[in-house]
């Protein structure tokens, strides 16, 4: 992989001229396969050239750009341009006399009356259209190859083998669409029964937590139970590899080992092609589709999110793929979410961060991304880990003989849940007439005779939301005994919306014609609900919002903006954003924004030492329009996290009881009266850290899954107000709230325990011992000092290693990240070294 410049070499240069041409080459068999690197020939007079380049967005991006500079190379210049200077990078020498004049007609263009502005524009949509249906109709690839280009297909320069007048939102991404694209697509959506009909497909959704096993048995009698071929499989795994390995780096044999199991096991009666995989260290998802329909997918993109310690270990979480099908929008989701009985709080909140943290990219960079419930159909599928509750263990297993799965299902958490409306709002769950598929003991259909004698439950659930769905069975698979687990299936009959071409055309040159007229008549306007917002005591790590109001009350539909000042990088401060930040609006119509504020790791530390204030000014932009400004104010109330250690040493009193002028002097004190040994009023550590140490110390040594499961996000605010505010002597919440607590306070030191200064020093020296103790013994004081308690701390905590199952390779890898980190991006080697510098202080005097 190239890193710098200086590892890229130049052989040869292709200008973008006249007659240069980029075509997408695939057999037959690589059209199935949507996931595929794409195939590209370039053709440059006589020469050739093929390459590969990743399946993606990224690749799109850069095919729409060479597009846009071969007709940027068309429109400027009136004769083909010499290139004389690329003469010595050329591998025959050949002379580069001028090319012969292009044809650039390019289809029937359909005449009616319009303004002299519409014109031009209009020639080039309508030609879009034509040359666009014709490629419809065409199996093979836009031009010749041969350096001669056929006039009907330079309009549409970068082919690609699944674009169809089907696929809208490819259409109107070509460049030829100018301005009013995004119009246009509003307008389209708003019309889509017009050239939609629906056709129905089935989906098989199958889940199965196989507890870190390798698979020994066919997976048929699981994948191939439908007695036709299903059009779809969604295939999720959970607990795929329960190593540390798989753990910390995200890496495993295990997965090609299930995936064959899995090709192996699909139905016989059809031919598949894999779309996509997607792992999140033991949460893996396959996602195939029969051949046949492989042309029709598009946009596909896959995305993974890890909800663990610090939401972001990959232990629990999701993985997800969105794609789309002729002109339906689907997301499949497979999660792992938090275990035991009690978490069922837990659970629900993995499930919000998912949907909110689950974020995808659009073909058009200048979109916002899409989360899971933005699309029409979400397919949710997964070891979701809800149990029965209220009920002991015999009951529950007489109840299952009995097969009174209703009354069973009643003390079901998840049930319960969502008839409370509290997680997957809007979600619907067939009937279960199955019994609990957890937990078994392992190779067998005999319940949990562990010491822990676990109640049965259905952890694993699928569960779906849209339109035109049909559940047509339901059902666990006991004949597999692989793991402690049962796999589930579900089939799922699902109406996709499918394009009629010529009612399509029919509508889009309407929508046309209505626009050239309205935009010469109109100027769009809205009015906002207010324009001035003002935020009060935020907090650190909390979410506060209001609501900006938009109404059309123009003539026409308007795009609507939130733009960048002069001189500043993005739209608004770092701390807030506007959801949608852009978006379009029907006449008459409204829409409301929300307005969020939010102050993490990276906001605190400026707005903690006064050098930021909780204020922006939003500038709304219309297209064609006036713009609006938007004032943003409010009061930040300063935080012991995103403090400095030093400034916290200085403060006996908690951090919301002293003056503000006086945290500000003291967060802005320079590295060189930082490095003057404390006075005799500074505290050798910060009172907040001794008070989350010392309170694990006491309540935690033994605790089970210490600093590995997450606490609540509830409880975490109450131990943040405590440690600012002082109000309580001993910290409320769990044990490991109170940890998860103490990992996000050292995150969110503006300079870690180890200074950003000396950290290229402890990479060099990781591997000596007496070296890193070294740079511990030269670190200011009141950083060598947290250090050495955290780290005795933690020696602590493995000597009762045999009941919180901690190790030190658990530990290093944890706190390393947060006490030895760069103020930049980490790379793998980065990280090990990290760990290993950590570790020695961790084995000293651990046994």
């Amino acid at each position: 992989m190239a890193i710098t410049g200086n590892d890229v070499t130049l052989q040869e240069i292709i200008p973008i001229s006249y007659d240069f041409s980029v075509v997408e080459v695939s057999s037959p068999d690589e059209l199935a396969v949507v996931g595929a690197d794409t195939r590209v020939r370039l053709t440059f007079f006589n020469e050739k050239m093929e390459c590969k380049l990743p399946f993606g967005s990224q690749t799109r991006l850069f095919l729409s750009e060479v597009n846009r500079a071969w007709c940027d190379v068309c429109e400027q210049y009136p004769e083909a341009p010499k290139f004389d200077w690329l003469t010595k990078y050329q591998k025959n020498s050949k002379g580069l006399g001028s090319v012969p004049p292009i044809a650039t007609s390019v289809g029937k263009i359909t005449k009616t009356e319009r303004s002299p502005r519409a014109n031009n524009r209009r020639q080039n949509e309508d030609t879009n259209i034509n040359t666009s249906t014709e490629k419809s109709r065409e199996d093979g690839v836009c031009g010749s190859g041969q350096g001669t280009v056929k006039g009907e297909g330079r309009n549409e320069l970068v082919r690609s083998s699944r674009h169809t007048v089907s696929n809208k939102a490819q259409m109107l991404t070509m460049p030829q669409f100018g301005l009013r694209d995004n119009l246009i697509k509003c307008e389209l959506l708003k019309n889509e029964e017009a050239y939609t009909y629906i056709q129905n497909f089935n989906f098989f959704l199958g889940t199965y937590n196989v507890n870190g096993q390798t698979p020994r048995e066919s997976l048929r009698p699981w994948l191939s139970a439908t007695p036709q071929p299903p059009d779809f499989y969604c295939v999720g795994f959970q607990e795929l590899d329960l190593s540390k390995e798989a753990f910390f780096f995200n890496d495993t044999p295990k997965e090609q080992e299930w995936m064959k199991a899995v090709s192996e096991g699909l139905h016989p009666d059809a031919k598949y092609a894999l779309v996509k995989l997607v792992r999140l260290v033991g949460i893996m998802l396959l996602f195939y589709v029969k051949k046949e329909h492989a042309k029709h997918i598009s946009e596909v993109e896959a995305e993974a999110v890890g909800t663990g310690i610090m939401g972001r270990m990959g232990n629990k979480g999701a993985v997800a793929v969105r794609f789309q099908f002729h002109n339906s929008d689907l997301c499949v989701v497979n999660s792992h979410l938090a275990a035991h009985i009690e978490e069922y709080e837990r659970r629900n909140q993995d499930y919000k961060d998912i949907c909110s943290r689950m974020l995808f990219r659009q073909q058009d960079p200048t979109l916002p991304p899409l989360t899971i419930l933005k699309h029409s159909i979400v397919l949710w599928l997964g070891d979701l880990n809800y149990r029965i509750s209220e009920l002991d263990v015999d009951y529950v297993k007489d109840l299952i003989l009995k097969k009174d799965f209703e009354t069973l299902h009643n003390y079901d958490q998840l049930k319960r849940q969502m008839d409370e409306e509290t997680v997957f709002v809007g979600f619907m769950e067939g009937e279960i007439d199955f019994q609990p598929t957890y937990k078994y003991d392992t190779g067998s259909d005999y319940w949990d005779t562990s010491e822990k004698c676990r109640v049965p439950a259905w952890c694993d659930r699928i569960l779906w939301r849209g339109k035109n769905i049909v559940q047509q069975y339901y059902q666990s698979h006991m004949t597999l005994r692989t793991s402690d687990h049962k796999p589930v299936s579900s089939l799922l009959e699902i109406g996709i919306k499918v394009v009629n071409e010529e009612a399509y055309k029919k509508t889009f040159e309407d929508i046309v014609r209505s626009l050239d007229k309205l935009e010469n008549e109109c100027i769009p306007s809205v009015s906002v609900s207010q324009s001035e917002f003002h935020f009060k005591d935020v907090k650190f790590m909390q979410h506060r919002s209001e609501t900006l109001k938009l109404h059309n009350d123009g003539q026409v539909p308007c795009q609507f903006e939130f733009i960048q000042k002069l001189d500043e990088p993005a739209y608004c401060k770092p701390w807030l954003t506007a959801n949608p930040a852009k978006g379009f609006l029907a006449q008459g119509a409204s829409i409301d924004i929300d307005l969020e504020v939010f102050v993490n790791r990276s906001t605190a530390p400026e707005l903690n030492s006064g050098q930021q204030q909780l204020e922006d000014i939003l500038v709304l932009h219309l297209e064609r329009g006036k713009d609006y400004f938007i004032s943003i104010t409010g009061s930040y109330l300063p935080s012991c996290f995103g403090s400095s250690i030093h400034t916290l040493c200085q403060m006996r009193e908690p951090i919301q009881e002293m003056p503000l002028e006086m945290i500000h002097r003291l967060s802005m004190l320079s590295p060189s009266e930082m490095s003057i040994p404390c006075t005799e009023k500074a505290l050798d550590i910060p009172k907040e850290i001794w008070m989350m140490v010392d309170h694990l110390y006491r309540n935690a040594s033994k605790q089970e899954d210490l600093f590995q499961q997450p606490g609540l996000r509830s409880e975490f605010e109450v131990i943040r107000d405590c440690l600012d505010t002082g109000t309580l002597d001993s910290l409320p919440g769990s044990n490991h709230s109170v940890a998860e607590s103490l990992l996000l306070f050292l995150d969110a030191l503006p300079d870690p325990v180890v200074p950003f200064s000396v950290y290229q020093e402890c990479l060099d020296c990781s591997s000596n011992i007496g070296q890193c103790k070294k740079i511990i013994s030269l670190l200011p004081q009141c950083h060598k000092n947290v250090f050495n308690y955290l780290t005795a701390f933690l020696r602590e905590l493995l000597k009762n290693s045999a009941y919180n199952r901690l190790d030190v390779n658990i530990l290093a890898t944890i706190f390393s990240a947060l006490l030895v980190r760069p103020s930049t991006k980490q790379d793998q080697m980065e990280k090990r070294k990290t760990r290993e510098f950590f570790q020695h202080f961790l084995i000293q005097d651990s046994h």
